[in-house]
């Protein structure tokens, strides 16, 4: 019976031995960072997020469905050559909307694979400062809500107006939604794939929270065999103890 009590704390010994030096997943320690500033070059628009947009919209005529003529802003060309001759728009934008990508992103000093900012990046309105407007564009637009407008008055635009808004693209909580491959982070797995097909992205854990179920993990198969073999030794003993 001692020796087999010795065995069984042996073997709790080195499952502990093991759980201990098993290497858990790597966890983000630091917020992630875009790298160089992004800029829009064309109006001097900043952003230290990882991906700035312009959008520019056109006032222009458009024929609803019943035929009725309306003026609206709209990001795309409005097609209007069968529309009586007072209600042709302008044949092109005069001016596009564009969208710059952080070239090299990291996170705790490490790549993070484009990827993760296409799948994950939020694009949210902010209100830019255009101190850095050029002078030929300042004689054009001037501020008119989040963006620019070059209508004399804004709140009586003309066909052929420009409208122009900023989006920058902001990250969320990375912890448990991003893994380390070969030095390089990328989509989990299960990020990935609901971000493939559309569904709501996994709950963020909480730092540590995927090291503890990692440990469970590691833990549940090793306490199992433990137990196993504990009843046996008890089983073995109480039947010799019969003879």
């Amino acid at each position: 019976m001692r020796r087999a009590l010795a065995l069984l704390a042996g073997l709790l010994l080195a499952g502990s031995a093991l759980a201990e030096v098993a290497p858990g997943p790597v966890v983000p320690e630091g917020p992630p960072s875009p790298g160089t500033t992004l800029e829009d070059p064309d109006f001097g628009v900043r952003t230290g997020q990882f991906g700035l947009e312009r959008t520019v919209e056109m006032y222009q005529w458009y024929r609803d469905p019943n035929g009725d003529f309306q003026r609206v802003w709209k990001a795309g060309l409005v097609e209007s050559a069968g529309y009586p001759p007072s209600h042709r728009n302008p044949a092109a934008m005069p001016m596009e909307g564009r969208r710059w990508w952080a070239e090299a992103p990291t996170l705790d000093d490490r790549p993070l694979d484009p990827s993760v900012l296409r799948a994950l990046g939020r694009w949210e309105a902010f209100r830019p400062g255009f101190s850095r407007l050029p002078g030929n564009l300042a004689a054009t637009f001037q501020p008119e809500g989040d963006g620019l407008s070059s209508a004399d008055n804004p709140l009586d635009p003309r066909v052929g107006d420009l409208r122009l808004r900023w989006r920058e693209l902001q990250l969320p909580e990375l912890a448990g939604r991003v893994e380390l491959v070969d030095g390089r982070w990328e989509l989990s797995p299960g990020t990935a794939n609901a971000a493939l097909n559309a569904r709501p992205l996994p709950p963020v854990d909480l730092p540590g929270a995927e090291d503890e179920r990692k440990d469970r993990r590691h833990w549940w198969p090793l306490l199992a065999g433990l137990l196993i073999l504990g009843g046996g030794l008890a089983l073995w003993h109480r039947r010799g103890r019969r003879r």
